[in-house]
């Protein structure tokens, strides 16, 4: 793998929104040992300069494309259409990719492939989903079923293709109403800002066309609840979490960028917990 030649890895982070800007100000200030921030990307270049202004020192601004080739290790947190612009070089390079846009990975498996070449690695975080963990441990026997139920206030999901595309109303809810039924790959497809923790839940265990996900739209919902349930040979489990969204964009609860931020820190922790 393409790296520092001292003991300190190079971050590089594509996207500024309210994902990667947490991450930047974190890897800035030191909260990331043995890890710097070195460059950045965003769409609006100018917005992003001032975003920067206080950040010491100051990363370089650089297009997507060229993100591969400046850090070791290359945080994807970018809208689902410029996923491979972020994808490719990095991987391409032998880098440690990080991504966030994980429905579009599913559709992407032979960048697995390239990473064998290259000696690249994929790393894909929790986000703010709960205990892949255990569901990557369920894997190592035999899982019988996986259903990921996902609840989210009715305003974070109106301009999803899928509520688009099938004409469905979400004003004047006055109760939950069930959006979508179906397998994680399908979910993916129809919600690519909201359920990217489907994709890292079915890569986790059954894969994208044998996990089964429900999409919920709740008026009264103040958080974004993911629940999921296992049945498995080792272990039955359920679990919940209810994700605080992100005051910049609702879709995503404050919790993922702290899921990067962990990531990042087991690359370089001399002390990892969890398997």
């Amino acid at each position: 793998m393409n790296a520092s030649t001292d003991t300190t890895l190079t971050l590089a982070i594509a996207g500024l929104g309210a994902i990667g800007l947490t991450v930047a100000r974190h890897a800035n200030a030191g909260g990331i040992e043995g890890m710097e921030l070195a460059a950045v990307s965003a769409r609006d270049q100018e917005k992003a300069r001032m975003r920067l202004a206080t950040f010491s020192p100051m990363p370089e601004l650089l297009p997507l494309d060229a993100l591969g080739e400046a850090g070791d290790v290359i945080v994807e947190c970018v809208p689902a259409a410029h996923f491979m612009e972020v994808a490719k070089p990095a991987i391409s390079n032998g880098k440690i990719f990080m991504p966030l846009s994980v429905g579009v990975l599913l559709d992407h498996m032979e960048l697995v492939d390239m990473a064998r070449e290259t000696g690249a690695r994929i790393i894909v975080p929790t986000g703010a989903l709960i205990g892949l963990d255990a569901v990557r441990a369920a894997a190592t026997g035999a899982i019988g079923s996986v259903k990921l139920v996902t609840s989210k206030p009715a305003a974070a999901l109106a301009d999803a293709p899928h509520v688009v595309k099938n004409n469905i109303s979400l004003e004047g809810l006055t109760e939950p109403k069930m959006l979508f039924t179906g397998t994680a790959r399908e979910a993916a497809s129809g919600f690519p800002a909201s359920l990217n923790v489907g994709a890292a839940l079915a890569l986790a265990g059954l894969g994208p066309d044998k996990t089964q996900v429900e999409v919920w739209a709740d008026p009264n919902a103040t958080r974004n609840t993911q629940s999921v349930t296992v049945t498995s040979d080792l272990a039955d489990f359920s679990m919940t979490i209810a994700n605080v969204p992100s005051n910049e964009n609702p879709r995503t609860g404050r919790i993922t960028a702290h899921s990067v931020i962990a990531a990042l820190q087991r690359l370089t922790s001399p002390l990892v917990i969890g398997s």
